[in-house]
C-alpha cells in the first residue's frame, strides 16, 4: 500500500483480504491527529470517549453532536492519509430516519469525516441502512458498548455464554449485510472476535478482543500514556509521555517560582 496517498474504504477491505494488519488510533484535536496521521495510523477515530479522556465525564453519554463535530473539525484538518471516522454520539441515530440522516449529514460536511460509527446491532440497522443509501460509509460497534453503559451495568466483558456470541455473530452479519464497510468489536473474548472475524467479509477492528481481529484501535492517550489514564488489562502504554509532562510542568513552575525563568536570553531592550 502506497504510504503517501489517502487510505480509502477500498484499501481496507483489501488490506482485510491479503491479512495486513488495520492500524487505528482514537484522536481528539489537532495535534494527536496529526502525530497519528505522520506515524502511519491507518485509520483515525474521532471517538465520543473524549467524553471520558479530555472533557472530564464519567461516561460518553454527555457527549453532544456538537462535541463530536467540533472535535472532527479539528482532527480532520490535519489527516493528510489517514481516513477519519467519526462517532454519532448518544441518541443521534435512534429517533427517526429523517433525523439520523441529519445528523450524520452534519459529520460529514461540517465535520469533513470520511465516515460515521454507530454502536449497536440489529436495533440500528434500518439507520445503518439509511445512511449507507444515502452514501455515508458506516462503521459498526459491537460488543462492550459505551453509549450503552448503564443498561450494560458497566464496562464488562461480552459474549461470554453461547447465546450471547451467537448474538454478536449475528449483529455482525446483519451490520455487514445492511452495508457496513468495517465492525469494531469491544471487550469480547478472543474466540468469539476471531470466528467473527473469520465470518465477515469486511474488516473487524478490535479493542480488548485479542489477536484474530484483522486491526486494533487504542486512544492516543491511552498509548502515550498521557493524562494518568485508567489502568486496562488490554491497553498497552508504548511509551510514558504523561511522566515528562507532569516533570515539564513542575520545573517550569519551579522556575518561574524562584525567578529563574524568565532569564537574560528571554527578554527585549529598548533600543534607543
Amino acid at each position: 500500500m502506497d504510504m503517501n496517498k489517502p487510505v480509502t474504504i477500498l484499501n481496507l477491505k483489501k488490506m482485510k483480504r491479503e491479512n495486513v494488519p488495520i492500524a487505528v488510533i482514537t484522536a481528539y484535536d489537532y495535534p494527536s491527529a496529526k502525530h497519528a496521521d505522520e506515524a502511519g495510523a491507518d485509520v483515525i477515530l474521532v471517538g465520543d470517549s473524549l467524553g471520558n479522556v479530555v472533557l472530564g465525564y464519567d461516561s460518553t453519554v454527555p457527549v453532544t453532536l456538537d462535541d463530536m463535530v467540533y472535535h472532527s473539525k479539528a482532527v480532520t484538518r490535519a489527516a493528510n492519509r489517514s481516513f477519519v471516522v467519526t462517532d454519532m454520539p448518544f441518541l443521534t441515530y435512534h429517533g427517526s430516519l429523517d433525523n439520523t440522516l441529519r445528523n450524520a449529514a452534519r459529520i460529514m460536511q461540517e465535520g469533513l469525516a470520511k465516515a460515521i460509527k454507530m454502536e449497536g446491532g440489529e436495533e440500528i440497522i434500518p439507520a445503518v441502512t439509511a445512511c449507507v443509501n444515502a452514501g455515508i460509509p458506516v462503521m459498526g460497534h459491537l460488543g462492550l458498548t459505551p453509549q450503552a453503559i448503564h443498561k450494560l451495568g458497566g464496562y464488562i466483558i461480552q459474549g461470554k455464554t453461547n447465546e450471547k456470541a451467537e448474538k454478536l455473530m449475528s449483529d455482525a452479519l446483519r451490520l455487514e449485510e445492511a452495508g457496513a464497510f468495517a465492525v469494531v468489536l469491544e471487550l469480547v473474548p478472543e474466540s468469539v472476535a476471531r470466528r467473527i472475524t473469520e465470518r465477515l467479509s469486511i474488516p473487524t477492528i478490535g479493542i480488548g478482543a485479542g489477536r484474530g481481529c484483522d486491526g486494533q484501535v487504542l486512544v492516543y492517550h491511552d498509548v502515550l500514556n498521557y493524562g494518568k489514564p485508567a489502568a486496562k488489562r488490554f491497553v498497552k502504554s508504548f511509551v510514558n509521555i504523561g511522566e515528562q509532562i507532569h516533570s515539564g510542568i513542575q520545573s517550569y513552575v519551579s522556575e518561574v517560582k524562584n525567578r529563574q525563568f524568565p532569564d537574560e536570553s528571554h527578554v527585549f531592550e529598548l533600543k534607543d
